[in-house]
């Protein structure tokens, strides 16, 4: 179950919850209403977001942090400082985007007793080919919810995986509309499942 920070099918904490594994995404915002369990916390491992988080002591000691075995972080440091430079060029307001904490997430995780994993820029570079078909524009990276779709679908192709908590909006840069086109051929393809999303409780996005 991959649970974003969107909103939440109403009903589905309890579906979440009875799920083998639970990843969420950086604060967890989806605490609540998309149940608590927690195995896997996916946070975004540069810039403002990471140093956000490795800074807070309310977000190491939170329980969903606390509860959670792994940590994953989405952007492999190899492809973001590759990134550095064109985007110093075409983003210059972006000039702290690749700032990498990887190896801060990793003495969290040595400290804490949890799994570290990167998810390798194969990922990313995969995604970026699957959203070519698809009319994405222009983008800086896609999103850390798309990325950890891709993750699973690499890693376990004959699980049953389920997503709630995507309304694919966001960030200007993130080429949502595209994204959401993508996991909906997934969808359709029986690759994928979305949680019924009939009676939706608000959230708030950050996936």
């Amino acid at each position: 179950m991959i649970v974003g920070n969107g909103e939440i099918a109403a009903g589905a904490a309890a579906m979440i919850d009875a799920a083998d594994k639970v990843i969420r995404f950086n604060d967890c915002r989806s605490i609540g209403a998309g149940g608590s369990r927690t195995d896997v916390v996916a946070v975004c491992n540069t810039g403002r977001p990471a140093r956000a988080m490795l800074g807070s002591a309310e977000w190491r000691k939170s329980p969903a942090v606390a509860s959670a075995s792994e940590i994953w972080s989405v952007r492999d440091p190899v492809k973001f400082a590759a990134l550095r430079g064109p985007l110093s060029l075409s983003h210059p307001e972006l000039d702290d985007f690749c700032d990498d904490y990887t190896e801060q997430f990793t003495a969290f995780c040595q400290a804490t007793g949890k799994r570290h994993v990167v998810i390798g820029q194969s990922i990313h570079e995969g995604v970026d080919l699957a959203l070519a078909v698809h009319e994405p524009g222009s983008y800086v990276v896609p999103s850390s919810g798309m990325i950890v779709i891709a993750e699973a679908l690499a890693h376990h192709p004959d699980d049953d995986i389920a997503i709630t908590g995507f309304s694919h909006t966001g960030w200007d840069e993130h080429p949502f509309a595209a994204e959401k086109r993508l996991v909906d051929s997934y969808v359709s393809s029986g690759r994928l499942r979305r949680l019924a999303d009939t009676n939706p409780i608000s959230a708030s996005q950050g996936d």
